[in-house]
C-alpha cells in the first residue's frame, strides 16, 4: 500500500480510533506498527484474536493492566550498561507483577479465548528477582533493612545528626551571640548545618561560611564546634553511598541475567492490549469478523463505514463474481465518494484483522495493492492541473497493478473536455480489466455508463434519490444508472418543457432534429394518413389506455419522428409507441379551452413555486436558489 491510500481513504484516522481503546503505551506501539496483510493465513489468525478479544470484553471482562508500565526506557539503561536506580527497580518489579496477573487471567480464559490464551505459556514469571527488589527497594528508595551494614551505617548517621543538632541548638541559646544571629533557626546547605549570622559579625564568629544571601546582609556559618561532626558525618555518607552501590548492582545484574525473559514478556503485553483494544473497538462498533478470500470476491451486506457512527447509512455491495467492474452514477452530493471510501477502508480494516460494522454474511477480498483516485490532486509545484494529476496517478498506477489489485477511482477521466476524458476513462478501464484488477469507479459521464451497461463483465449502479424531493437517500443501487441533476435544475428555472424533453431525447438517442422551419405556422391535422392507415394525433391532456396494463395515463408530449409520445402515468413519464396506448377522452372533451395543461404535470408546491416567482417573491427566489445550490453539493 502507498501512503496516498492511507490518506485518502483514512487509515491513519481509523488507527487513532483504535489507539483510544489501548490501555498502555505498549498497545499504542503495536497499533502504530499495524499494517494490512494480503496473505490469508495472517488475517484468519488476527481476525480470531480480536474475535476472541470480543468475547472477553462481551463478558465485562477487563485485561488486568495495572502496574504495567512502559519499562522500554529502563531496559535500554541496562542495555547500555548503566546501573538501575530505585525507581527503574520498582518499575521492574511492577511490570513483573502485572505480567504474573495477566498470565494467570488468560489461562482462566482458554475455554473463551484459546488463541490468546495459548500466547500467556510463552510469558516468564520471575517471583524471585520481585521478591529481591522488595527486599531491597523500598518507597523508590534503598531501604535500611537492605542489609546489616547500611542498617548500621544509617543508625550511626542519626546519632551524628542528632549530636550537630544538640550542639546548634546550645549555640542558639546562647547569650553571647543573640546579637549577631540573623534568624533563630538550622538551615541546612549542601550537607553542612549553617546557622544564619549578619554579615556585619560573620568575623566575629568561629567557624566557615557556607553561603551568603542575595543582598549580602546575612551569611550562613558552620560553627567550629560541629565541624568535627560534620566531617564523621560526611564519611558515613561516603559508606552509605558504597553499601547502596553494592546492593543496587547486585539488582541490575539480577535483572539483567533475565533481559531476554522481560523482553518476551513485554511483547506479549503489548499484544494482550493490542488485542483487547481491537476487541473494545469491535464492540463500539457492533462489528463482526467477515469472511475472506483471495480471489477478487467482496460483499458487503449492510456495512457502514467505521469513522461516521450512527450518521453512516449501510452500504450493501457485491462485486467480483458476476463482473469486476462497477460504475457508480448518479448527480453529487448523493455519496458515491462515500461509498468508495467505505469499501477501502473496511479493506483496509479486515487486512488488518480488525472487525467491521456489518453482517456476518459480509465477505472480502484480500488484495496485494489498494490504490485510489479521489479528490482533486493538482500541484502548483509540478505544473500539474486536475486532469494532470489525474491521469499521472492512472499512468503510476497502471505500471504496477495486477490481478490482485483494488482500484477505487472517482470521477475517472474529469477535468477536461467530455468526449475526450470519457475516452480516456474507457481506454484506462478496459486495460485494468485486462490485467484482471478490482475497479469501482463513478462518473457523470453517459459514455462510460454506457460502456458498463455492454461490457459483460462492468455493472452499473446509482445512489437513490428520493423521486418526489430529490433528496438523496445515500443508498447503492446496483443494476441501475443515475441521472445526472441538469434536468431538474433546468426545470426548477422554467425552461419550456419541450427543451427539457427534447434535451433527455438526445441524451439517450443522439439523433437530432434537423428540420428547417417555415416562417408560417401550419397547424397539423388532428388526423393525418400514414402508411396506409389513420393515426390519430395525440394531442396534450388527453387521457389514454395503456394496452399493457390496462391503466389510464395522459399525454404529456405529442408523437415524435419515431412514432412514440410521452406518457404521465404513476407520477413518472414514461414513453411509448402510439400503438401501445388507445385513447380514452381527449382533452378537448376533459378541459375548457383556456385550461394550463401543464398543471396536470405539476405539483402544488411547483405551482405555488411558479406562481410566488411570476409574482417577484422574495423568498420564493431565495428557497429557489438554495435548492440550486444543495443540488450542487
Amino acid at each position: 500500500m502507498n501512503e496516498m491510500t492511507y490518506e485518502k481513504l483514512q487509515w491513519n484516522e481509523l488507527k487513532e480510533k483504535l489507539k483510544g481503546c489501548c490501555s498502555s503505551e505498549l498497545g499504542q506501539q503495536l497499533v502504530e506498527q499495524l499494517q494490512p496483510s494480503s496473505q490469508l493465513k495472517v488475517v484468519e489468525e488476527r481476525l480470531r484474536e480480536t474475535s476472541e478479544a470480543r468475547t472477553l470484553v462481551d463478558m465485562d471482562t477487563h485485561l488486568p493492566m495495572a502496574g504495567v508500565a512502559a519499562v522500554h526506557r529502563t531496559l535500554s539503561k541496562l542495555e547500555k550498561g548503566m546501573m538501575l536506580e530505585p525507581a527503574d527497580l520498582t518499575g521492574i518489579a511492577d511490570f513483573l507483577r502485572g505480567c504474573r496477573k495477566i498470565k494467570q487471567f488468560m489461562q482462566e480464559k482458554s475455554f473463551y479465548a484459546p488463541t490468546l490464551s495459548s500466547y500467556s505459556q510463552s510469558m516468564t514469571e520471575l517471583p524471585q528477582v520481585e521478591k529481591e527488589i522488595a527486599t531491597i527497594i523500598a518507597n523508590n528508595q534503598v531501604a535500611s533493612t537492605a542489609s546489616r551494614q547500611l542498617g548500621r551505617i544509617r543508625k550511626a548517621m542519626e546519632t551524628t545528626k542528632g549530636k550537630i543538632q544538640e550542639r546548634l541548638q546550645k549555640f542558639l541559646r546562647n547569650p553571647a551571640y543573640k546579637e549577631m544571629i540573623q534568624e533563630f533557626f538550622i538551615s541546612q546547605k549542601d550537607d553542612h548545618y549553617t546557622i544564619p549570622i549578619k554579615a556585619t559579625y560573620k568575623h566575629q564568629i568561629e567557624g566557615v561560611i557556607i553561603e551568603q544571601s542575595s543582598k549580602g546582609s546575612t551569611v550562613f556559618i558552620e560553627p567550629a564546634v560541629v565541624a568535627k561532626l560534620t566531617n564523621e558525618l560526611s564519611i558515613q555518607r561516603a559508606e552509605e553511598a558504597v553499601e547502596e552501590y553494592q546492593l543496587l548492582a547486585t539488582l541490575t545484574g539480577l535483572v539483567a541475567e533475565h533481559l531476554q525473559a522481560i523482553k518476551v514478556n513485554i511483547e506479549l503485553i503489548g499484544q494482550y492490549d493490542f488485542a483487547f483494544a481491537k476487541g473494545k473497538l469491535s464492540k463500539q462498533m457492533e462489528g463482526n469478523a467477515p469472511r475472506v478470500n483471495e480471489h477478487g470476491y467482496c460483499k458487503l451486506v449492510d456495512c457502514k463505514h467505521p469513522l461516521l457512527g450512527s450518521q453512516a447509512v449501510p452500504l450493501n455491495f457485491e462485486i467480483g463474481d458476476s463482473y469486476r467492474g462497477l460504475i457508480i452514477t448518479g448527480p453529487n452530493a448523493g455519496g458515491k465518494t462515500v461509498v468508495l471510501k467505505t469499501i477501502g477502508l473496511l479493506t483496509l480494516a479486515t487486512m488488518a484483522g480488525l472487525h467491521i460494522s456489518g453482517t456476518t454474511e459480509t465477505e472480502i477480498s484480500l488484495f496485494h495493492q489498494i490504490f485510489v483516485d479521489i479528490g482533486d490532486n493538482q500541484s502548483m509545484e509540478n505544473a500539474l492541473s486536475t486532469f494532470s494529476s489525474h491521469m499521472k496517478n492512472i499512468s503510476d498506477i497502471m505500471r504496477v497493478a495486477d490481478h490482485r489489485t483494488l482500484l477505487l477511482f472517482d470521477e475517472i477521466g474529469s477535468g477536461t473536455e467530455p468526449n475526450e476524458g470519457a475516452a480516456l476513462a474507457i481506454a484506462s478501464l478496459e486495460e485494468f480489466y485486462q490485467m484482471g484488477c478490482i475497479v469501482v469507479a463513478t462518473t457523470h459521464y453517459g459514455e462510460i455508463k454506457r460502456f458498463s451497461e455492454q461490457h459483460d463483465d462492468f455493472m452499473n449502479a446509482a445512489m437513490q434519490f428520493k423521486n418526489e424531493t430529490l433528496e438523496p437517500t445515500y443508498q447503492l443501487l446496483i443494476g441501475m444508472s443515475g441521472e445526472s441533476n441538469a434536468l431538474w435544475i433546468a426545470r426548477k428555472m422554467e425552461l419550456q418543457d419541450r427543451v427539457i424533453a427534447k434535451a433527455k431525447r438526445y441524451m439517450d438517442e443522439k439523433e437530432y432534429d434537423f428540420a428547417k422551419v417555415r416562417s408560417e405556422k401550419i397547424r397539423k391535422p388532428r388526423f393525418v394518413k400514414q402508411e396506409s392507415e389513420s393515426v390519430y394525433e395525440y394531442a396534450i391532456g388527453d387521457k389514454v389506455k395503456l394496452l399493457e396494463s390496462g391503466e389510464s395515463g395522459i399525454i404529456y408530449q405529442e408523437r415524435n419522428q419515431f412514432n412514440n409520445v410521452v406518457v404521465f402515468y404513476e407520477e413518472e413519464f414514461i414513453e411509448l409507441n402510439v400503438k401501445r396506448i388507445a385513447l380514452e377522452i381527449p382533452a378537448t372533451e376533459l378541459y375548457p379551452p383556456s385550461y394550463d395543461l401543464q398543471t396536470l404535470f405539476t405539483s402544488y408546491e411547483e405551482r405555488k413555486m411558479e406562481h410566488d416567482l411570476a409574482r417577484g417573491s422574495k423568498k420564493a427566489l431565495k428557497k429557489l436558489q438554495k435548492e440550486s445550490r444543495d443540488r450542487k453539493l
